[in-house]
C-alpha cells in the first residue's frame, strides 16, 4: 500500500466515524428531533394550505371539535364530582 492509499483509507474511516457520531447525536438529541418534526409539520400544513385551503380549514375545524369535546367531557366529569 502506498502513502496515498493509506491517506485515502484514513479519510474514508474518518468520514464513516463522523457519520456514525452524527447518527448517534441525532438519536439522543430529542429536542433537535422535535424541532425538525415541527418544521416538517409546519411546512406540510403550509403546503396543504397553499394547495387546498378547504382541506386545511377542515383539519382545523376537526381539531377544534376534538379539543372542545375533550374540554366538555373534562368539565362534565369535574361537575359530577362536586
Amino acid at each position: 500500500m502506498t502513502t496515498n492509499d493509506l491517506r485515502a483509507e484514513a479519510r474514508h474511516a474518518r468520514a464513516e466515524l463522523a457519520s456514525t457520531l452524527d447518527a448517534i447525536e441525532y438519536k439522543l438529541n430529542i429536542p433537535k428531533q422535535l424541532r425538525i418534526k415541527r418544521r416538517r409539520l409546519t411546512h406540510a400544513l403550509y403546503q396543504l394550505g397553499e394547495d387546498s385551503p378547504a382541506a386545511l380549514i377542515s383539519i382545523a375545524l376537526g381539531a377544534a371539535t376534538v379539543v372542545g369535546v375533550i374540554v366538555w367531557f373534562g368539565a362534565s366529569a369535574v361537575a359530577k364530582n362536586r
